[in-house]
């Protein structure tokens, strides 16, 4: 059934504050340049840094109350990240960062506040250590980084940050990457990962080696091949266990006609159960794209099937950034038992030397064989930018749906971003 409008009075908030954010923008670049070079020192002959994220949202998810749903969340969150990265020195470098979230309006379930009579917004109200490693680079070509750090492979899929959570996703794990120059193009990704701490705050024990080995195809684009062993460690995380294997190219091609490219995907990947995963599967994963770029347009049409043979026997992520695919809606973050194929076309138009970009997708979701409708989604989102520093962005999805399985969601976005 349709969903109800959103009442004005819950967006006061945000919205002056969005004004406010505008107001202050430095209106002289010559602003931003010395909050810049206030940041940034230089010291044992290389430089250092202060790093700084300040991010408001706003986020209200209204889903059918036909059934007796949830209440309507309404999330006003302000968070920040504050990094310490010293100079290099002896081919050593290290980081530390602080993560913090406040919540100004909590009506909502974040998973660890006990407010269930509400939808679910994963944004708890805590801080932590975000990241804190340490670097060497004296070996030719490549980069060993120890500790609690960002991990990001190509589109996130498999091993991302979550970042558009308000508190990232990261890996306690140590990660060598060789850019390989005899084999021009080569980029090795090999490490092993400890610990992940989760958008929730919590940390979840593993021993999982992941492998990425990524090719650059002259100017067609990039060949991918990936190995992922997840191997969970506490008995509730079991079934989260696999082994992935895959091969991906992606790219776009040469501009012809002055101003056109093609642009293109085709990933197939397969997986199984792992270790202690008591769930014996096996499932694959087709990822399918094509399109046109030209004048600040892209066209993509798109499908993306994941298989599943019924509950914990499914194509699984469990670690990838998954808010970016199969909907912004969210309601596909875990794949159904009967698995999903995400059939799906997307514009996204950018003017203003890339600094306003408006973004609109469509999709259609089924099971895995494509005979059972689950729902379609409308997403859109518009960006701007304000120099390298500054943002705001208004993001919305709307979910409906005839199968009694799945609820009508409706999400609202309004956010502002600064970043040194």
């Amino acid at each position: 059934m349709p969903l109800q409008k959103t009442k004005l009075p819950s967006v006061t908030l945000p919205a002056t504050l969005l004004s406010m954010t505008i107001a202050s923008l430095p209106a002289s670049a010559d602003i931003t340049k010395e909050v810049e070079d206030a940041l940034n020192f230089y010291h044992y002959g290389s430089n250092g840094a202060v790093k700084m994220d300040l991010n408001y949202r706003w986020e209200n998810v209204d889903q059918d109350k036909g059934s007796g749903g949830p209440k309507t969340a309404n999330a006003n969150t302000a968070r920040l990240r504050l990094g310490f990265l010293t100079p290099t020195f002896h081919d050593f470098q290290a980081y530390a960062e602080y993560e913090g979230l406040y919540a100004l309006q909590e009506d909502y379930n974040s998973t660890v506040n006990r407010r269930t009579q509400y939808s679910t917004i994963v944004d708890p109200d805590q801080s932590e250590l975000n990241q804190f490693w340490l670097s060497y680079k004296g070996i030719a070509d490549t980069l060993i980084k120890v500790g609690r750090q960002r991990i990001k492979f190509d589109d996130d899929r498999f091993i991302g940050n979550v970042g558009w959570r308000q508190m990232e996703q990261t890996f306690d794990s140590i990660l060598i990457t060789h850019n390989n120059q005899t084999l021009f193009g080569l980029t090795i990704n090999a490490g092993y990962i400890d610990h992940v701490q989760n958008i929730a705050g919590r940390t979840e024990d593993m021993n999982s080696p992941i492998l990425n080995l990524n090719y650059k195809v002259g100017d067609w684009g990039n060949l991918i091949g990936y190995g992922y062993w997840l191997d969970y460690r506490e008995v509730e995380n079991y079934s989260k266990s696999s082994q992935t294997y895959g091969l991906r190219f992606d790219g776009k091609s040469p501009q012809f006609f002055d101003t056109v490219n093609f642009v293109y995907t085709a990933e197939w990947s397969k997986q199984s159960d792992y270790a202690d995963n008591p769930n014996h599967y096996q499932a694959d994963r087709i990822n399918l794209m094509s399109g046109l770029s030209a004048y600040n347009l892209t066209l993509q049409g798109a499908v993306e099937q994941l298989n599943g043979y019924g509950n914990n026997r499914v194509f699984q992520t469990p670690l990838g950034t998954n808010h970016a695919f199969q909907g912004w809606a969210d309601l596909f973050l875990v794949t159904p038992a009967n698995g999903i194929r995400d059939v799906f076309a997307t514009a996204s138009y950018k003017t203003m030397n890339d600094s306003l970009i408006f973004t609109g997708v469509y999709h259609d979701f089924y099971d895995d064989t494509g005979g059972v409708e689950y729902g379609s989604e409308w997403d859109f989102s518009i960006l701007k930018k304000f120099g390298k520093h500054y943002s705001l962005l208004a993001k919305y999805a709307n979910f409906n749906t005839e199968n009694a399985a799945f609820t009508d969601t409706q999400k609202i976005w309004l956010q502002a971003n600064v970043s040194f």
